[in-house]
């Protein structure tokens, strides 16, 4: 089998998220299950220095952007036995930042014809599959349906797109049909590209690719609704038999508790290591070492999909309780001003780092006893993942993969690895706080039984991998 993923970002390479999480560890492990796997991302002028030194020159092509030619460069290097190909063009990729520019319309209409051109150029591969990541990549099974499907390499190729967070689509003014992607106006229309007078890039995918994917199966079956639909909903329903949500796993690599570089202690003695990180993190956010108080860990964009606003309406209930909470992360400018407030409101309890530092949140991860997610929705989320591998009880709201991942405790089976809450709602999520910080302080065997059952649960590759392994057959 020989598959190829188009993304826009993976790591080490480059990653703002958990996109960029997901295709740095599942190609890898699909190579190690003898899967022939290949990644193609854009050559951002960001990549590492020591990575590109490192880049071999395979070819450069010209690339139709509509009636433009423009020029791209491949280069490939070996990572981890997975093969990496990048598409070079400097006028599209050297910018200081990723996405948010004004031509991203342009930019990854350009990626993603160039990924398909630069087939041609990659010795002795012939890919069965292509499978595209998000809305960056959603236009290759359209353009590969419209340009490419009387060329003998391209025809017998299957497509497979992937939405990691059906909230981003890439929606562009109408002109970019003609003017970028070189296409008829038989595309505007409600059953083609068109979307409340715009063109929608991610519903290109949605209409032709062989087999939709989402990244946990509750989000699969919640994005089919009107409130998680994004107004994609109906198009979804009409798809429901080709769309299968994967739960995304997390690399035990790179989140290995007992040989983490990150870590001032490895778990080799999880209640000491716990101890000792727990301290570590109280001081590295400058608040006063206490081995009673329970610490709250946040680790996640300050925006209105994760939750804040439900935290903003109970933060000084929240601080009233024994506890510590810290905050590590950046996003709309409201809650990082209103982090601040809180902060020197209440400096004996809530430290804040506006940041993204992959450091600071092992620490967090590690040294927390509890995480909070309270999610609006979320696709899969890696952090509850994560943070139970450290030992640390997450508390979540029950959508997407939250729900798929977090079994809330319950007092009458002994089951459960976190706590959850339904309901949209401040005060549930107060409630689920009140009740953890309870039996955190209370009742140590059951809280130590429930650590126990976030450590002793499985969120490696192995199980997803499976899934996807029995998905690409199926597909051929």
């Amino acid at each position: 089998m020989k598959l190829v993923f188009v993304t826009a970002e993976a790591d080490p390479f480059v990653k703002t998220g958990g996109l960029g999480e997901v295709m740095g560890s599942l190609p890898a492990f699909l190579h190690t299950q003898g899967v022939d796997v290949r990644v193609i991302i854009p050559k951002y002028s960001t990549i590492a220095e020591h990575f590109q030194r490192e880049f071999r020159h395979l070819a450069h092509f010209d690339v139709p952007v509509a009636w433009r030619k423009q020029y791209c460069g491949l280069d490939e290097m070996e990572y981890q036995g997975v093969h990496y190909y990048f598409i070079d063009n400097e006028y599209y990729f050297s910018r200081p930042r990723i996405y948010g520019e004004y031509d991203d319309a342009e930019r990854f209409a350009f990626f993603s014809r160039a990924a398909l051109e630069s087939l041609i150029h990659i010795p002795g591969f012939k890919p069965d599959i292509i499978h595209c990541q998000d809305w960056h990549t959603a236009l290759i099974p359209l353009m590969l349906k419209e340009f490419y499907s009387k060329e003998p390499l391209y025809y017998p190729i299957k497509t497979i797109f992937t939405i990691h967070n059906l909230n981003y689509q890439g929606v562009f003014s109408k002109e970019v049909l003609t003017d970028i992607l070189g296409l008829g106006m038989e595309y505007f229309t409600e059953n083609t590209l068109e979307f409340h007078g715009a063109i929608n890039f991610m519903k290109a995918a949605l209409l032709y690719a062989d087999i939709i994917t989402t990244v946990s199966p509750t989000y699969a079956m919640e994005i089919q609704n009107p409130y998680y639909g994004e107004k994609l909903d109906g198009l979804l329903r009409k798809r429901s038999n080709s769309l299968l949500g994967i739960l995304n796993g997390i690399d035990y690599e790179v989140y290995d508790p007992m040989k983490d570089p990150y870590l001032v202690m490895p778990y080799t003695n999880f209640p000491l290591a716990k101890a000792v990180n727990k301290k570590h993190l109280q001081t590295t956010f400058g608040l006063q070492v206490r081995d009673d108080s329970a610490v709250l860990g946040v680790v996640s964009r300050l925006v209105d999909q994760k939750g804040i606003d439900l935290l903003a309406h109970i933060m000084e209930e929240l601080l009233e309780l024994d506890v510590q909470l810290v905050i590590l992360g950046t996003g709309e400018q409201r809650y990082e001003e209103m982090m601040r407030y809180f902060a020197l409101k209440f400096p004996e309890k809530l430290a804040i780092k506006l940041e993204f530092s992959d450091k600071i949140a092992h620490e967090v991860y590690a040294g927390s006893d509890i995480l909070l997610m309270p999610s609006r929705f979320e696709p899969c989320g890696i952090a509850q993942m994560i943070a139970m591998r450290y030992g640390t009880v997450p508390i979540v709201r029950e959508t997407g993969g939250l729900k798929d991942t977090v079994l809330s405790y319950s007092a009458i089976s002994g089951l459960g690895n976190g706590f959850s809450f339904v309901n949209y709602n401040a005060h549930e999520l107060l409630f689920a706080v009140q009740r953890a910080v309870g039996i955190y302080h209370e009742e140590k065997p059951v809280w130590d039984n429930i650590r126990q059952n976030a450590l002793k649960t499985d969120f490696s590759w192995v199980r997803s991998a499976k899934a996807y392994l029995e998905m690409y057959e199926s597909l051929l």
